[in-house]
């Protein structure tokens, strides 16, 4: 008789966004007639730029001709989109990472979600609270957290580190080492993020405790302060105790083509074992490649032109984000983010919980947004808002909101 894996049965209740969207169904259905305005999952809304599209139509007028024609990718990536990935995100920053350290995906998330699959199922996760679902969800699916506790929304096996306006949602280093520390920088969903130096002290830190990084840097394109690293890897030391993962969906709009990749370093190791080769075992054994027409795009996000277009449309989402912010701080509410992120973080009103300010908002405004709670214990009290709309939506939404 076959078994199944318990883990899952572990996870409590739905994925955070699948909840809120059958909240919103039922809620459209109730009430037809209303305009809703969704500012709750951070999908972009933008058209892909056209040094894109351009690269695209190109490739696939390619794939119609049996001379130019592409089958299977190879297992890292084309050589075309690592070469342009290394030298514009890496050594234009000073940092020494080579072609053979990037492993192209289709996304961040799914590389945040397997990663955890090279690691020991006794390692112990530490993340930031509150925290990006995944991180936490796929470990339970690995059965690598503990016993869920629904009182107080935690695992017994996870170290959670708490970001709160206390702290300025920086996190401190654990009491409990861990083995794995998740960071998220620019950071979803508080919108904030840490200075090169603090991100300095936890490349130390991690490579003091004999811990790795998860560095999820997908929000890298929206940071506009100087002190802020771009990449883990302009931090001394990083390459000896971190994984990058990166993201074309937010900087390039590839939310609906899909494309990614993760850097695991060569010096990486581990008892002997190199976890670049641990990396690239499991990516040629279950991931096929992104498609020939999709790199080509990323490649695209490269030029010239494609750079001069992703920033325009970075910039589009960062008037959102500080149109947002200022409204609803001149408005009195308390808010964070919004500056090196296109998320917006603030406390609900009146003591609300984070699900009653969502169906407040819901009802009395029709706008949707994302409860903090559902990231975790420490995001209960504070609501997300995305930067992602259109800047026509995001002025009515933040109109409506003042006028509650």
């Amino acid at each position: 008789m076959y078994k199944i894996n318990t883990n899952y049965q572990k996870l409590p209740g739905s994925y955070l966004f699948s909840n809120i969207a059958k909240k919103v169904n039922a809620f459209t259905e109730a009430h037809p007639e209303a305009d809703i305005i969704r500012l709750g999952i951070g999908d972009v809304t933008q058209p892909i730029a056209p040094a894109m599209i351009e690269a695209m139509h190109k490739a696939v007028d390619e794939m119609g001709d049996a001379k130019t024609f592409h089958g299977y990718a190879p297992d890292l990536g084309y050589a075309f989109l690592r070469d342009a990935i290394v030298a514009h995100d890496y050594q234009a920053r000073g940092c020494d990472i080579s072609a053979d350290e990037i492993f192209v995906s289709d996304g961040a998330k799914s590389d945040s979600g397997n990663i955890q699959e090279i690691f020991s199922v006794d390692n112990r996760i530490a993340v930031c609270d509150p925290v990006y679902p995944v991180y936490v969800d796929s470990n339970v699916m690995a059965g690598r957290t503990g016993v869920y506790d629904a009182n107080t929304q935690m695992w017994s096996n996870v170290i959670y580190m708490p970001c709160t306006a206390e702290n300025n949602f920086v996190p401190e280093f654990p009491k409990e080492n861990p083995d794995i520390i998740y960071l998220c920088l620019p950071n979803n969903p508080t919108g904030t993020t840490l200075t090169k130096d603090q991100l300095q002290e936890w490349v130390d830190y991690a490579n003091r405790i004999g811990a790795i990084i998860i560095y999820d840097a997908a929000y890298e394109a929206y940071i506009s302060e100087s002190n802020v690293a771009h990449t883990i890897y302009e931090c001394q030391g990083a390459k000896t105790c971190a994984i990058e993962i990166r993201s074309f969906s937010k900087n390039a709009g590839f939310t609906g083509v899909r494309l990614g990749f993760t850097v695991v370093p060569k010096d990486l190791v581990c008892d002997g074992v190199s976890l670049n080769g641990m990396w690239a075992r499991r990516h040629g054994t279950k991931f096929n490649g992104a498609p020939y027409i999709i790199q080509r795009a990323g490649e695209a996000v490269y030029s010239d032109a494609g750079q001069a277009q992703i920033k325009e449309q970075v910039g589009y989402y960062m008037n959102n984000a500080k149109t947002i912010y200022t409204g609803l701080k001149d408005a009195g509410y308390e808010v964070y983010g919004g500056i090196n992120a296109p998320y917006i973080w603030l406390k609900t009103p009146e003591n609300m919980t984070s699900w009653d300010f969502f169906d407040f908002l819901l009802e009395k405004a029709n706008v949707v947004g994302t409860p903090g709670s559902g990231f975790g214990p420490s995001g209960e009290g504070y609501f997300r808002l995305t930067a992602f709309g259109s800047y026509e939506n995001s002025v009515r939404a933040l109109e409506r909101i003042k006028n509650l």
